[in-house]
């Protein structure tokens, strides 16, 4: 997680999907090239390691070979968890990283993220990078399927109804200005059902 994102930490699409997600964790820090934790986990033997990344390489799970590139190993996936200029940075400061196999979705998706806006339309969240991987990954066989994803979209749109509604409570004069550039955000927008 980009030092960034860490400061965002109780409404951070990264952190909520932390908590939703059993055996989890968070690594935070832009270089991490001596990270202890980080390199005992890619060392692990147990472990099959990759970076959620795109790129024209990236296994997926529709792609042939990809259950027998991972064997009888778990697979272990590293999401950098920043916007995607701080996610550049980090590969910056990490190029060992691209130097792991990448994986990426069979799907094109799009965020429900109303309340930020992405550079570009299929960029999506963290948390949902996660949900839409584990569902592709139980389509192919490759995730447990007990494995349940549904809490991550449903603490996700939660969070979006929540942010949302304290905008227009803010811009309805409810609650004060939290920050000096809450002045451009001045249109009342609709909450979504989500149903």
């Amino acid at each position: 997680m980009h030092p960034k994102e860490a400061k965002r930490q109780r409404t951070g699409t990264g952190n909520l999907a932390h908590i939703s997600l059993k055996d989890s964790e968070i690594l935070v820090g832009l270089d991490f090239a001596n990270h202890a934790r980080l390199n005992e986990l890619l060392n692990d033997s147990h472990y099959f390691p990759v970076l959620m990344y795109p790129g024209e390489d990236a296994w997926t799970a529709q792609k042939q070979g990809f259950k027998e590139e991972i064997a009888a190993r778990t697979l272990l996936v590293l999401i950098l968890d920043a916007t995607w200029f701080c996610s550049r940075k980090m590969i910056e400061h990490n190029p060992f990283l691209l130097n792991l196999p990448r994986v990426s979705f069979s799907g094109t998706y799009r965020s429900i993220f109303t309340f930020k806006h992405e550079p570009r339309p299929e960029y999506i969240s963290t948390i949902e990078c996660c949900y839409y991987f584990i569902k592709e990954m139980q389509t192919a066989g490759l995730c447990n399927k007990a494995v349940d994803p549904e809490p991550l979209m449903t603490v996700f749109k939660e969070m979006i109804k929540l942010q949302l509604t304290a905008e227009n409570e803010r811009i309805l004069g409810i609650r004060p200005n939290s920050h000096n550039y809450d002045a451009k955000y001045n249109k009342i927008r609709e909450i979504p059902d989500f149903s």
